[in-house]
């Protein structure tokens, strides 16, 4: 029998993560993103595990970090002594991983598990802002190199089945990542092309489209008002993919401010 959707456990959170360790460093320009984050547990049942879906993890095949303690991966860099100094001593869940690699490998997805990887800022940035006492385990999913978005929206119909667990699955992206354009003009300068295509996401996963009228959409994401100008490359976008794609029903808009000056968005299904 077909999972009632109306019921499920798990809970799902497509967000944009900020600007590398800004968020944790107290940049002024992510605020409203750090508030956000702070206080979004509480619209949240605590779950018993949390699965990330980070923008930065590229791999041929979808893989699952696997470590029972995982390190830190600090992909960023040209930053203070102190971003290199952030910790997230929160535990993995080798378990879990297995599972979902076995039900990944089920639906026909090519899937390894990789022990050695460290966690993220996709996963440590917002995580230390929403579970601080980093008490819950965590592990990530890589995207799938070639950024293909049917292949994403294929893992996120895998991962429904997941549905009934109490799981927190987070897509850690960021609705608009254009970097060049941050940085390009006065900060919080008005961008008619951001607006026009945060607009269109929020049509997409929220508004009285049919499922396969959702799907389509992001299946053909580029023709969105000027969709390559916010994404010139779509790893940030396509964390939203999956959720979509997992949850298979409308979600709710739970934020749309600025952020570094960009108005960014964030949906909960």
């Amino acid at each position: 029998m077909e999972q009632n959707r109306n019921e499920n456990k798990a809970q799902i959170v497509y967000f944009s993560h900020g600007g590398g360790p800004l968020p944790i460093l107290g940049d002024a320009s992510h605020q409203a993103m750090i508030d956000f984050m702070k206080a979004l547990p509480a619209q949240l049942t605590r779950p018993e595990a949390i699965l990330v879906v980070s923008a930065h993890w590229e791999e041929s095949a979808a893989t699952l970090l696997g470590a029972a303690h995982p390190k830190m991966f600090y992909d960023y860099y040209g930053f203070p002594d102190q971003a290199y100094e952030i910790t997230y001593p929160a535990p993995g869940d080798p378990l879990l991983a297995e599972r979902i690699a076995g039900l990944l490998q089920k639906n026909g997805i090519p899937t390894r598990i990789d022990k050695e990887r460290g966690f993220d800022h996709g996963l440590f940035i917002p995580l230390k802002l929403m579970y601080p006492k980093a008490d819950i385990p965590c592990l990530q999913l890589s995207l799938r190199r070639g950024l293909d978005p049917a292949a994403h929206i294929a893992l996120g119909k895998a991962l429904s089945e997941l549905l009934s667990e109490n799981l927190l699955v987070i897509g850690s992206g960021f609705s608009f990542h254009n970097t060049g354009a941050f940085f390009g003009r006065e900060l919080g300068a008005d961008d008619p092309a951001n607006e026009a295509f945060q607009d269109w996401l929020i049509e997409t996963c929220t508004g009285s489209l049919t499922e396969p009228e959702r799907e389509e959409r992001l299946l053909k994401w580029e023709k969105a008002p000027y969709a390559r100008y916010c994404h010139p490359r779509e790893e940030h976008l396509l964390p939203l993919h999956v959720c979509q794609a997992m949850a298979g029903k409308p979600g709710q808009v739970i934020f749309n401010d600025r952020i570094l000056g960009k108005r960014g968005v964030a949906f909960r299904w």
